[in-house]
């Protein structure tokens, strides 16, 4: 039998892993203090049309934060819809495997 593509590129997978790890931890809460920053500028300012903004602004942020935290979930979801076909379950297992917890 030979190796599938999940097996060969396993190093690949664990760095993938990682680097969706980082991004949904570090960025939602960059996004946050950036955010946070922003509007305490403009409640300084005293400006009603700055902190306007900034609330806007802040609220722009918050979404994409929550977008980039789900994007590991949605990762997870595709590769739980590929582990439904039969002759690639064993392959793709190794591949989630090292997406999600990186032990593979």
């Amino acid at each position: 039998m030979s190796l599938g593509f999940c097996t060969k590129t396993k190093s690949i997978w664990k760095l993938v892993g990682k680097v969706f790890f980082i991004f949904k931890i570090v960025i939602p809460l960059l996004i946050i203090l950036f955010g946070m920053i922003d509007l305490g500028k403009a409640v300084v300012a005293a400006k009603d049309d700055e902190i306007k903004k900034s609330v806007k602004s802040l609220a722009m942020r918050a979404v994409a934060g929550v977008v980039i935290f789900f994007i590991p979930t949605l990762v997870g979801f595709i590769f739980g819809i590929v582990d439904e076909f039969d002759e690639v379950t064993s392959d793709y297992d190794i591949c989630a495997k090292c997406v999600s917890s990186w032990n593979c």
